[in-house]
């Protein structure tokens, strides 16, 4: 049973906001004035962080292949038939992949906001 594109990109920011959630999580609870030693705790999160950037990169892999190069067999009335549908799911592939790589890569450059 394949995985739809819609369930993948979920999956995928699921899976990023996890693998994250080390790092981002407490600078983002510290720009939204929330303080507290609690955050630290967030860095228990750091060895499952592989993981979690696997599966991510796994379920964004999927979601392209979906996209771009699984050819499609649609019925003339169905809604994979009509380009404007691939288009903007192609348009929110996008919208969505390129935050998740900001928040994977994100261990890369946190150290400047330190």
């Amino acid at each position: 049973m394949a995985i739809g594109t819609k369930a993948s990109l979920a999956a995928g920011v699921l899976t990023a906001m996890g693998a994250s959630a080390c790092c981002a999580g407490p600078l983002v609870l510290l720009l939204m004035g929330v303080g507290g030693g609690w955050a630290s705790q967030l860095i228990a999160l750091e060895p499952y962080s592989p993981y979690s950037t696997a599966l991510s990169v796994l379920f964004l892999g999927a979601a392209f292949h979906n996209l771009y190069l699984r050819r499609r067999a649609c019925a003339p009335g169905d809604a994979c038939a009509n380009d404007g549908v691939i288009r903007s799911q192609r348009i929110m592939f996008w919208l969505v992949a390129l935050p998740v790589l900001v928040l994977l890569t994100f261990p890369l450059y946190a150290p400047l906001f330190y």
